[in-house]
This record gives C-alpha cells, sequence and structure tokens, in this order.
C-alpha cells in the first residue's frame, strides 16, 4: 500500500520526541517523511533535511512557508499529514493553520495552552472532519489496551479505587544548579510550557490513561501542587484527589523531583472482585489481583487477550516492545482514520482526548490557587 506523506514541525538535532515521532512512524511502516519545518534555526533546519535525506526544496523556513508550497503542489504529491512535534505554546497556533489548510494532523500532548483554544481545535476538527490524533504514547501499549477492554467487559466487578502515579527526577540537576540553567529549560518556562509543569507534562498521562482504561469521566479534583524551590514559576511536585461520582474516588500523584526514578508511571483500578495493575518500566506485565485466586499476569502476544492488545503487538511472544512500538500503534490507527478504513475506538487519541487533558490542567491550577479546593472539570 502507498504509504502517507508526512511532514513535521520540530523535530530537528537533539529533538527527542521528534526521533520517536520518525522511528514510530517507520516502525509502522505506512507513512514517508517528506519535508518539514525541523528547527526555528534555518540553516540547522537545512542540515536536518540532509541527513535524513529529504530533498532541499521540501524544507522550509516556517509553516506558512511550508502549507504554500505544500498546497501549489499536485493533491497526489503534497504532504497528507503533519505531525507537530514543538514546545507546548506552538501547537496551537501550527495547528489551527494546518488544519484549515486541509492538512492531517499527528499532535504532541499537551494539545494546547489554554481550554479555549483546545474547544477552538474540537471545532475546526468538527468542521474539517480530518483526522487529528494526540500522541498519549502510552495509550499504545499493548497491555494498556488489554487493560481497558478486560475493564469494559466488567471483569473487575464494581471499581472501588483508582491510582495513577507518574514519577521523575530528572530535574532535580537543574532546579539544584545555577539560575541559568533553570531558564535555559522552556517546560519551566509558563510562556513556553503553559499553566503547570508537573500536571500539564507528566500529571495529565495519569489523567489520560485513568480515563481510557477505565471509560469513566474524572468530575471533580482537589490539588496540592509545589514549585519545590524559591523561584520557581511552575509546579514540580502535586497531589491531586479525584471524585468520580459519589461512591468512587481516586489520585493521581506526579513529581519531576523525585531523586533516581527514571519514568516511573503506574496505574491501578481495583474492584470488588478483582483489581488490574500496569507500569510503563516494564510494560509487558498487566498484573490481576484477586482476593480469591493467584495473581494472574498477562502478557503481549497471546491468543488469550483481547483483538485490540493482540492488533497492538509485532512480535511473537518473549521479544519485549517499548515505547516505539506504543507509539508506533498509535500511527497504525491514524492511518487508518487518514486512509479511511475501519478503526477501533481507542486505536489513537482525538482531539477530545487534548480537552479532557486541557481541562484537567487548567482546574488542577484553579484547584491549587483557590486554597486547594475542589474544582468541576
Amino acid at each position: 500500500m502507498k504509504k502517507i506523506r508526512m511532514g513535521m514541525i520540530g523535530g530537528g538535532f537533539g529533538a527527542f520526541i521528534g526521533d520517536a515521532h520518525r522511528r514510530a512512524s517507520r516502525i509502522c511502516n505506512d507513512f514517508e517523511l517528506v519535508g518539514g519545518v525541523f528547527d526555528v534555526d534555518y540553516e540547522k533546519s537545512k542540515l536536518f533535511a540532509k541527513n535524513e535525506g529529504i530533498a532541499p526544496e521540501r524544507c522550509y523556513k516556517s509553516v506558512d512557508a511550508l502549507i504554500a508550497a505544500e498546497l501549489a503542489m499536485p493533491a497526489d504529491k503534497r504532504m497528507e499529514v503533519v505531525a507537530i512535534v514543538t514546545p507546548n505554546a506552538l501547537h496551537f497556533s501550527f495547528a489551527k493553520d494546518l488544519m484549515t489548510a486541509g492538512f492531517h494532523l499527528v499532535c504532541e500532548k499537551p494539545m494546547t495552552m489554554t481550554v479555549e483554544e483546545a474547544l477552538e481545535l474540537e471545532e475546526i476538527v468538527a468542521k474539517t472532519k480530518l483526522t487529528f490524533a494526540l500522541n498519549h504514547t502510552y495509550t499504545g501499549y499493548p497491555m494498556i489496551r488489554q487493560m481497558r477492554d478486560l475493564i469494559s467487559k466488567g471483569v473487575l466487578g464494581t471499581i472501588q479505587r483508582i491510582d495513577a502515579q507518574y514519577y521523575q527526577g530528572w530535574i532535580n540537576s537543574i532546579i539544584h544548579g545555577t539560575d541559568s540553567r533553570i531558564t535555559g529549560v522552556w517546560r519551566l518556562d509558563p510562556k513556553h510550557t503553559g499553566a503547570s509543569s508537573c500536571m500539564g507534562d507528566i500529571g495529565v498521562h495519569a489523567f489520560n490513561l485513568i480515563e481510557y482504561t477505565t471509560g469513566l469521566e474524572i468530575k471533580e479534583v482537589l490539588s496540592d501542587l509545589n514549585p519545590v524551590k524559591e523561584g520557581i514559576k511552575l509546579d514540580l511536585d502535586g497531589t491531586v484527589l479525584l471524585r468520580f461520582h459519589k461512591n468512587l474516588k481516586g489520585v493521581i500523584r506526579a513529581s519531576q523531583v523525585c531523586g533516581g526514578v527514571e519514568n516511573g508511571l503506574t496505574i491501578a483500578v481495583y474492584g470488588s472482585k478483582a483489581s488490574l495493575r500496569w507500569g510503563q518500566e516494564n510494560p509487558n506485565y498487566l498484573y490481576m489481583l484477586s482476593d480469591t485466586e493467584p495473581t494472574k499476569i498477562y502478557k503481549p502476544a497471546h491468543s488469550y487477550n483481547e483483538p485490540l492488545a493482540e492488533a497492538g503487538q509485532t512480535m511473537p511472544c518473549g521479544h519485549p516492545e517499548g515505547i516505539y512500538e506504543a507509539m508506533a500503534n498509535i500511527y497504525k490507527g491514524t492511518a487508518k482514520s487518514i486512509r479511511g478504513e475501519e478503526f477501533t475506538a481507542g486505536e489513537f487519541p482525538t482531539v477530545h482526548d487534548g480537552v479532557r487533558g486541557m481541562k484537567f490542567i487548567h482546574s488542577v491550577v484553579k484547584s491549587n490557587k483557590e486554597g486547594n479546593v475542589w474544582v468541576k472539570i
């Protein structure tokens, strides 16, 4: 099948997430990177394009230049989808311009800087009927998809408690260095990252996994956020209490200052009959816990798994896969949508997930600012 022609905004030399998107698109084998705007420095962008084997005339100086040049090409030659992998503050304007011009999108999270921007993008997606995929990477793991389907079948009984945690430690070395190092990190600058650092960067992943796996919506939040050190403008640590409905509560704990912790994302859903627990650093293991039976361990590439989980596994059992493959599953679902093929709900996060994420982030910030009070999402 002919590959989908893809462009990229951002993601040049030294950009981890841009490299991850390129690897994922190659793994799923449905996309071909044909051009883009890879760096704010045009010379660096051109050098990057050359290293990637991209034709120099399709390395553009700006997004406006990309749109104009690509639309001037025949439909069977121009880019069909564009991946936005820039810092947060640039997502909305680029997404709006690209979708209005008729391009499908893959966008990094958080989707926008404000709830109002997110709602405007949702309207554009509805109007244009283009595919918009939000890169909540962890929804691509087969065992997260297995978790989703098992919960939907009711195997846990009545859900009674939901906990998610996302701990990292990478910011410690930055905030305990010099002031110049702090100001040089865009994730600590509200102008570039938005209203929140910790909750906006990693807490929102925990939020997304909760709603993705359970099918439930969080109704209210109460947060206690911590910048950890004087002079830091955004949260680097926090706890958020959750209310789903009268008889169901939960918690999200997130931190970027847990020394020695690498990427400690975990989720546990506790039910009246059984419970499920998953951790990102060992993503091929989904644990089912019970009071009446021994613990069960689900692993990918086995016939006992649900179809959505198995569709995301590309290797035989016993051959571990990781974050690139998880992201590739999101690209695979996106490709189906772009081509007009049938796809299953849950194959890729949509603009709706982006709206929910922005509402979560801003509700959490509001709750903390107003004195740790309950705020409706």
